[in-house]
């Protein structure tokens, strides 16, 4: 008996040296990464200037993961200001304490302290990106994060002869910060840009050869089409999800989304023009970018490069007509899950609003300042981060009653508004989800404050698929019938048409506190912004991770 005692302690032991032994390997192969935060002088528009940056890069530096990978990356703030960071488009499974968003998943890394993230992929696949969640510093805190498939596997394309990140950003002397000076292709204004000429980035290519553009929107405020002239371009993907080729002269892509699309150097050598401009109603910044496709070779290169024909500036119907055609790969390597019934219902109005100032001393409307809301609740950051107040029941931190609808319903799309609908609530409202429930939100636009326009909303913590969108007023008992349920593409970010809607569905199977916003960083700084808390399902894997050791203090 003692003998038996001792065999089955002798397992046990070595049950657990092995576990411990399997789990430091696992720590072991998480490798970290270290990034400083910091200013420096960066030349561009005829003047030099400090930008916040990180390692002194911008944009900032890439990363390369695989698919399912995980990475830490220890952000140390060398800044004068708070910061964080966040990884747009990666789900970050039971994991919210790395996502990032300032005061909703965490407290901001203050000057001279730091935070090591975790970056947790699972099923992301393709060009994701990360950048400052903190006011307004990811106009310069910014770069890509490409995850590629898992080694031994390969593109559900071609594989193409070089990949290529294309950065849509901005740059700005100073000034109202909704308004920048000129747009970039990384990080380079363009030839079309007083002093920037020598500067204008090129993408040296092969005749014959394709190559594959990875571009990403991290422009603050503006939506933007982009184009290569003489050259087609075929998409591929779209925020970390393959969807079915589609070949077209012309992308739209909003703010905080990326693209994955092949380019073939099938045209005569010579040097072409690429370009991008916004796609807006309301234009905060009508230049165009530019960046160079120079093909290698012996040829007389052409004084100026071939230049695109941009669709215009308030053309909807080339908005429309490219987004409409994005479908989901839907093939038995990447298959869909699209819920084909919803347990919640979310009607949420998207609109730009104003708020009452003492003696109307603000510079909004007759005196008033500027806000924006969801379903007329303007969000309002809390002073601890929400995550840390849920996780440790904190009280009077936020609220559980986001509405599923707007208090009241009137022509949501019409023109000249009553003033009546101008000022919303204000508050930390959230919306709790039970774990693994379906979900379908519609988002409706609006035009109050005549402020109708394209609104980027993008979810943390999921992907989700467009089921469904068009112009008016959304009718609940007809537009449903319209829903693609079969291969909707499924993305993190998707433009709210202007004076439109636009319907989506999701699973809530990431237990954890996510952010919901507008991707326009005037409207999430102005309160278009809500909070989606899944709860913990039955078992450890699929609750929410303990904390990090380190958490910074508010």
């Amino acid at each position: 008996m003692e003998s038996k005692k001792k065999s089955l302690l002798l397992e046990l032991q070595g049950f657990l040296l092995l576990n411990v032994l399997m789990l430091c390997m696992a720590r072991k192969h998480i490798t970290t990464v270290d990034w400083v935060v910091k200013e420096a002088s960066y030349t561009r528009l005829c003047s030099t200037k400090k930008i916040l940056t990180v390692n002194g890069l911008f944009p900032g530096p890439a990363i390369y993961m695989r698919r399912g990978d995980r990475l830490k990356v220890n952000v140390r703030n060398a800044g004068e200001y708070n910061v964080t960071i966040h990884w747009h488009g990666v789900k970050q499974p039971r994991n919210p304490w790395s996502d990032g968003p300032n005061y909703v998943t965490q407290c901001p890394i203050k000057p001279g302290a730091n935070f090591t993230y975790e970056i947790v992929l699972s099923n992301e696949e393709g060009t994701l990106w990360w950048h400052a969640h903190s006011d307004w510093s990811r106009a310069t805190v910014h770069g890509p994060l490409i995850v590629l498939p898992k080694l031994g596997k390969g593109f559900p394309f071609a594989k193409p002869h070089k990949a290529v990140p294309i950065v849509l950003g901005r740059c700005e002397n100073g000034g109202e910060p909704n308004k920048s000076d000129a747009f970039t292709i990384n990080g380079q204004p363009g030839d079309l840009y007083n002093c920037s000429k020598e500067g204008t980035f090129k993408m040296v290519v092969d005749y014959g050869k394709t190559y594959l553009l990875r571009i990403i929107n991290s422009i603050m405020n503006e939506e933007m089409f982009f184009m290569v002239a003489n050259h087609n371009l075929t998409v591929v993907g779209t925020d970390g999800a393959y969807i079915k080729p589609i070949t077209t002269s012309y992308i739209m892509i909003t703010p905080g989304q990326t693209m994955d699309v092949l380019i073939t150097a099938n045209q005569s050598p010579s040097h072409y023009y690429m370009a991008s401009r916004a796609s807006a109603e309301l234009v905060y910044d009508n230049t165009t970018t530019t960046a160079i496709l120079q093909y290698s070779g012996n040829y007389t290169a052409p004084s100026t490069p071939s230049f695109p024909n941009l669709p215009n500036f308030t053309d909807t119907d080339s908005v429309t007509n490219f987004t409409r055609r994005l479908k989901a790969l839907a093939t038995k390597d990447y298959p869909v899950d699209v819920p084909q019934s919803v347990d919640t219902r979310l009607y949420i109005t998207i609109s730009v609003n104003t708020l009452p100032c003492a003696n109307n001393s603000c510079d909004g409307p007759n005196g008033t300042r500027l806000s924006a809301s969801l379903n007329n609740i303007s969000f309002v950051e809390p002073s601890i981060d929400v995550l840390q107040a849920y996780y440790r029941s904190i009280q009077h931190v936020y609220e559980s009653d986001f509405p599923n609808e707007p208090p009241y319903y009137f022509n949501f799309t019409g023109d000249n508004l009553a003033n009546t609908l101008l000022t919303p609530e204000q508050g930390t409202k959230v919306k709790v989800l039970d774990y693994n429930s379906t979900v379908e939100i519609v988002f409706q636009g609006t035009n109050v404050l005549n402020g109708a326009e394209n609104h980027p909303m993008h979810l943390h913590g999921h992907s989700f698929y467009l089921v469904g969108y068009g112009f008016g007023n959304f009718n609940n008992e007809t537009d449903p019938k319209s829903y693609n349920l079969v291969d909707p593409p499924e993305v993190n970010t998707i433009g709210v048409p202007t004076k439109g809607w636009a319907a989506i569905r999701f699973r809530a199977d990431n237990p954890g506190v996510w952010f919901m916003h507008c991707h326009l960083e005037r409207h999430a700084s102005w309160g278009m912004d809500t909070v989606l808390i899944v709860k913990n399902g039955r078992t450890l894997s699929t609750s929410m991770r303990r904390p990090p050791r380190q958490l910074n203090p508010c």
